[in-house]
């Protein structure tokens, strides 16, 4: 099961847009898994996004974070997270910066990015820049489809990605 992501109570998040382009040395994490319907969001961002034009990251397909995750965030100038979100959010979609925090709760099936990064920086010294795309997800059942409104919000994702962050149209 996907670590679905999920707000911090008491801390602001803001959407911030981050400068066009990306390259070898940017990582890209998918969590979530594909026979669960719309837990598959982080894959199928995956899954698209390698088939645009002139790509050239890095990508990783996770069930879930790890611990072990660190060491290959450690070697990357920039992360971002991709992951389904079970929760409303505006336009279906939402980009926030990653900061490390040690304040998360942890167990065999949850590790949220901001603990991925908290070990990265505790256990290698390393800060690379990090964000998170949350994509919301409607349905969590066993299946291998995703629901008409989880597609809707990756097509909206997508496009925000396209031109926000790879900087094309």
């Amino acid at each position: 099961m996907s670590a679905v992501l999920k707000q911090d109570r008491g801390q602001s998040k803001r959407q911030t847009l981050t400068p066009p382009g990306l390259g070898p040395d940017t990582l890209l994490f998918g969590v979530g898994n594909c026979g669960r319907s719309d837990d598959g969001l982080g894959w199928a961002f995956l899954d698209r996004i390698q088939a645009e034009s002139g790509f050239d990251c890095p990508v990783e397909y996770r069930y879930q974070l790890q611990v072990e995750d660190a060491a290959q965030v450690a070697r990357a100038r920039r992360v971002i997270f991709i992951d389904s979100y079970n929760g409303d959010l505006p336009g279906g979609f939402r980009w926030i910066e990653c900061e490390s925090s040690a304040n998360f709760e942890f167990t065999t099936h949850v590790l949220p990015p901001r603990g991925v990064m908290h070990y990265c920086q505790t256990l290698f010294g390393e800060s690379p820049r990090a964000d998170i795309l949350m994509i919301q997800g409607h349905d969590w059942n066993l299946r291998t489809h995703m629901s008409a409104e989880a597609e809707e919000n990756l097509e909206k994702a997508l496009r925000f990605f396209r031109e926000n962050v790879l900087g094309t149209a």
